[in-house]
């Protein structure tokens, strides 16, 4: 069923996939190149999720939920196990209110996924990721808002697309931010259900200042 599993039941669910399994849609033979090893799963302290392996932090609202071991397949996979490191890997699942319990307004939620770029087979930036993303996205029933572009936090820039469904008198929004690290194809989808509601959100997502290479003696 893929990565995000049959925790999520109701409509919601279409958002989520999209963040993590574009690659099922069009994958082919893996390319020979080593694989990239099994990325740190992060952790929560404080309300604040940590990934040491990409550098980056994710400040939860209060009183969200986390649902990411309930939306991962198989979290008892072993880094022993030959295809650990062929495997998307959901880093965070987080969301205003429980997924499985329906109702009446957009459940907002964060979704943070990592993708082998031995996935996609001739992958050169992060842009052409939204290719299949995109696809996938209006199959469900979303219409592209914003086309990838150019989107910064800090000193880390990232490519961002929009997207957006109608839910009755709802609209759904969907933003999703994509970079490429250390062999992984890194996704930080967001859900809500307005602008300023959905710009909450991504300030809550920081990244490590990167050091300068040492200069050569």
């Amino acid at each position: 069923m893929g990565i995000l599993g049959r925790a999520v039941l109701n409509s919601f669910a279409v958002a989520l996939l999209a963040c993590t399994v574009p690659a099922q849609q069009t994958r082919k033979a893996l390319s020979s190149q080593p694989a990239a090893p099994k990325p740190d799963s992060g952790s929560i302290t404080n309300n604040v999720y940590r990934n040491s392996t990409f550098g980056f932090a994710y400040k939860l609202t209060y009183g969200w939920v986390d649902r990411t071991r309930e939306m991962t397949d198989d979290p008892s996979d072993s880094p022993a196990d030959s295809n650990a490191n062929k495997k998307s890997v959901l880093l965070l699942g987080a969301f205003e209110h429980p997924p499985e319990v329906s109702g009446d307004t957009v459940n907002s939620a964060v979704v943070i996924a990592a993708e082998p770029t031995s996935s996609y087979p001739g992958l050169q930036n992060a842009e052409q990721y939204f290719g299949p993303l995109t696809e996938l996205v209006q199959s469900k029933g979303f219409q592209v808002v914003n086309e990838p572009y150019d989107y910064a936090i800090g000193s880390t820039h990232l490519v961002r697309s929009d997207f957006s469904k109608p839910r009755g008198n709802l609209t759904m929004l969907q933003s999703t931010l994509v970079m490429i690290e250390k062999g992984y194809v890194v996704s930080f989808t967001f859900i809500a259900g307005s602008e300023a509601e959905m710009d909450e959100l991504m300030e809550g997502l920081s990244f490590a200042a990167k050091q300068p290479p040492a200069a050569h003696k």
